[in-house]
């Protein structure tokens, strides 16, 4: 039998001791809004936050005093809408710590911005025979692109493997490297595993052969601080709703060097400065990328919530919630029978796991009536269970709004699950 895992525990740090959890709980009105009559234990972060009153605030203003499209208008609501949109958008960059604000664009999700790139920047750059790195611990949004563009031009998919605890093989990835590959594309935090690359190091490795590198941030940037100057990434990506903003909205951050030779992904207004019927001239950066009226209210929300996040503090968050990890994985531990998929040194706040003669989903059926609420299933990343050899796991994700109590609630829970299905 392995040895029970464990999440390091730091000596508890000033930022972590002050972390005042009761009063962050008091600003997400969702969390007093029970479930089946019992009070809500929300551990499905990693699918979707929740929203902070601030941002629900933030929404709710804009429709009801604010709403005008952006960019063209000249009468007063439109300004102040174009005004707080463009707002946002410094807000990200300033986040991202970005050279730019012409290199941050607004899209859909983390997914539309992933597709983006391999829409504008690979059909444009890749040929028959260029490789495509991958690892094999990603979300399907970071798979079925790069499939799409292979089948596209003809290039290949190389994958880096993963060991027993869900970590990368470094020596696997640098021996895929060759003078064929022409893009990398990694997680920073898996989504099925919480296992947190080695970003800069994966990062070096490609740029050694002048690849550029594509970072799936979407769990990294609820947990860790994240400066894309310093890792020196050519691409990073997010979603809005997974650091507590609104959904439909997210954000594509690339170096303007490249994002300034990358044709549009797609047409239609706002993203271009002179249209006639022989030849449309495409507009400036960001604007090229971003057609159609975009979800205005989103964009001003993301920066809300990131204000909120940045009141609150990053290094503060990753300090509670590796207590909180280590907490809830050493609780897990004491489950008989029950397995935690992703142990890798280095994580985030993920715990996947699987409990013996009980299905996944029967799992997230019966905490549901608890109250608790996880996540059940592949997690849009079958490659990784096919890895570990499960059709799927119960997840449970931890936000900083998280308590050591609800992570009892959920030890309970599982162990009326095993008695249920004893």
């Amino acid at each position: 039998m392995r040895p029970a895992y464990r999440v390091p525990v730091p000596e508890t740090t000033a930022a972590a001791a002050r972390f005042d959890v009761a009063k962050i709980r008091e600003d997400f009105p969702i969390l007093r809004h029970p479930v089946h009559g019992k009070p809500l234990v929300y551990l499905d972060n990693a699918a979707t936050t929740q929203k902070p009153q601030v941002v629900i605030a933030t929404l709710n203003r804009y429709y009801t005093a604010g709403n005008a499209n952006i960019h063209r208008g000249v009468h007063f609501l439109s300004e102040r809408a174009t005004q707080a949109y463009e707002a946002a958008r410094a807000t990200t960059r300033r986040f991202l710590n970005a050279a730019d604000d012409r290199e941050i664009i607004f899209v859909r999700g983390t997914t539309e911005a992933i597709n983006l790139v391999a829409q504008s920047y690979g059909r444009t750059f890749l040929k028959p025979g260029d490789e495509i790195v991958i690892s094999a611990m990603e979300h399907h949004s970071n798979i079925v692109p790069w499939q799409i563009l292979c089948e596209q031009v003809g290039a290949k998919l190389r994958v880096i493997t993963i060991n027993n605890d869900g970590e990368l093989y470094l020596d696997v990835y640098e021996g895929l490297l060759n003078e064929r590959t022409k893009l990398v594309a990694i997680a920073h935090v898996s989504n099925a595993l919480g296992t947190i690359n080695p970003i800069r190091q994966v990062i070096d490795l490609a740029h050694q052969w002048n690849v550029p590198v594509l970072v799936d941030g979407a769990q990294a940037v609820p947990h860790l601080k994240v400066d894309v100057r310093a890792l020196d990434c050519d691409f990073y990506a997010f979603s809005a709703h997974k650091l507590f903003g609104p959904t439909g909205i997210g954000i594509l951050y690339g170096k303007a060097a490249l994002l300034d030779r990358m044709p549009p992904y797609q047409g239609g207004g706002d993203m271009i400065s002179l249209v006639t019927f022989e030849k449309t001239h495409y507009n400036t950066l960001p604007y090229k990328f971003e057609a159609g009226t975009p979800h205005i209210a989103g964009g001003i929300g993301l920066g809300t919530a990131i204000e909120y996040v940045n009141g609150i503090g990053l290094d503060a968050i990753a300090a509670y919630e590796h207590e909180l990890l280590a907490y809830a994985t050493d609780a897990l531990n004491g489950i008989e029978g029950l397995e935690i998929i992703g142990t890798a040194k280095e994580k985030a706040s993920v715990l996947s796991f699987t409990l013996e003669g009980v299905h996944p989903h029967d799992i997230g059926t019966v905490l549901d009536r608890e109250g608790i609420a996880i996540r059940a299933g592949h997690h849009c990343a079958m490659p990784v269970m096919q890895r570990f050899g499960v059709p799927a796991t119960a997840r449970a994700s931890l936000a900083f709004y998280n308590t050591e109590e609800e992570i009892d609630a959920l030890v309970a829970g599982i162990r009326k699950v095993k008695k249920v299905f004893a």
